[in-house]
């Protein structure tokens, strides 16, 4: 089992940043896949980003590319999201999701954090 803790959420104006962290505890293993996704309110849950635990082979959505980057810190456990140059079509709530590997789904998921980008 794989437990999962967003935090980072918040208000913040367009153009500005945030970084969500997710810590993560259990049975974490280097070949985990972890991802962060996002759900506007009336919309469908989509990717934005995900990387391998051992920090190998990030990938962004097309929507994010260029302005949010992942990223990993073993000795905390925790998977990040840096995200910058935020537009108000970000607002979501983002959540952090963990999957044994490229042949399964996202089996372990976040609680969310809210992020909101005023124009």
């Amino acid at each position: 089992q794989v437990q999962l803790a967003e935090s980072g959420g918040g208000l913040v104006q367009a153009g500005g940043s945030l970084r969500l962290s997710c810590a993560a505890s259990g049975r974490i293993f280097a070949s985990h896949i972890m991802g962060w996704f996002r759900q506007a309110p009336g919309k469908e849950r989509e990717f934005v980003a995900r990387i391998i635990w051992s920090g190998r082979d990030p990938y962004y959505a097309d929507s994010v590319k260029g302005r949010f980057t992942i990223s990993r810190d073993n000795a905390k456990n925790t998977v990040y999201l840096q995200m910058n140059s935020l537009k108000p079509e970000d607002t979501a709530v983002y959540y952090c999701a963990a999957r044994s590997s490229s042949l399964t789904a996202y089996e372990f998921w976040g609680q969310g954090t809210q992020v909101t980008v005023s124009s």
